[in-house]
């Protein structure tokens, strides 16, 4: 590279550092700002004013996963409303509870999680991937229950009933719940915290024949407590 050129080069990639830093200083805080105050609202909206919504990492560092605390007085109900109200607020990458203050309230996501999948399934095309078309309504209540459990990681889990050979059952199964995955990243639910595995006919309902059509379906769990790893950047990104 000629001297000219390296110059040129160099003079471009101290620009690109200024404009970064006067961004992240004076634009960064300004749009943090604006997501906290439409978090407080919403918040307010739900009646968790008791609850603290932090935009600040551990490390001080402006975030767009905020952290909730406090408001143990609340009902799970409220503070799971509070907690769906914050996440859907446009710009907020997730949220989660700071420390242990709400193991409850993650166990009623999964409560409600499998109360809205007693009685429904979500539905494929047959021997597909394909989501049913007519199983978007239950998809779109299944994601409005996972929103208080984001923060932590959430297990797709595609079952499939033992007809068939095995390992095409394992594939079918696991396509399954990856498509499912989507489906909810799709309606809001970030992807850093959803995890799709497929078990074939491994695991049956309990008491029921391994051949019953009625193994053939999609479950959900909150495996482990893990905040969604913070932005240190004060800019929007992907979710």
């Amino acid at each position: 590279m000629n001297p000219r050129r390296a110059s040129i080069v160099a003079a471009g990639a101290a620009l690109c550092l200024a404009l970064s830093f006067v961004s992240t200083r004076f634009e960064g805080p300004a749009f943090i700002d604006g997501l906290a105050g439409q978090a407080l609202a919403v918040r307010d909206a739900a009646g968790g004013q008791a609850v603290s919504v932090d935009f600040r990492d551990r490390y001080g560092w402006l975030t767009r996963h905020p952290v909730l605390r406090g408001g143990q007085k609340l009902n799970d109900a409220t503070r799971s409303r509070v907690a769906a109200a914050v996440a859907e607020v446009p710009g907020i990458g997730g949220v989660s509870w700071g420390g242990q203050e709400s193991p409850s309230a993650k166990l009623r996501c999964q409560d409600d999680v499998e109360a809205i999948l007693a009685t429904r399934s979500i539905r494929f095309t047959e021997a597909s991937a394909q989501i049913d078309p007519q199983s978007a309504r239950l998809l779109n209540e299944v994601a409005q229950a996972l929103r208080p459990c984001v923060g932590s990681i959430i297990a797709v889990t595609g079952h499939t009933d033992a007809g068939g050979i095995t390992e095409a059952n394992v594939a079918l199964s696991r396509a399954r719940a990856e498509a499912v995955r989507w489906a909810l990243i799709g309606r809001g639910i970030p992807a850093d915290g959803l995890r799709a595995t497929g078990v074939g006919p491994r695991s049956p309902i309990p008491g029921l024949d391994p051949y019953d059509p009625a193994n053939r379906r999609i479950e959900f769990s909150v495996i482990a407590s893990a905040p969604v790893k913070p932005t240190p950047i004060d800019t929007p990104g992907p979710s």
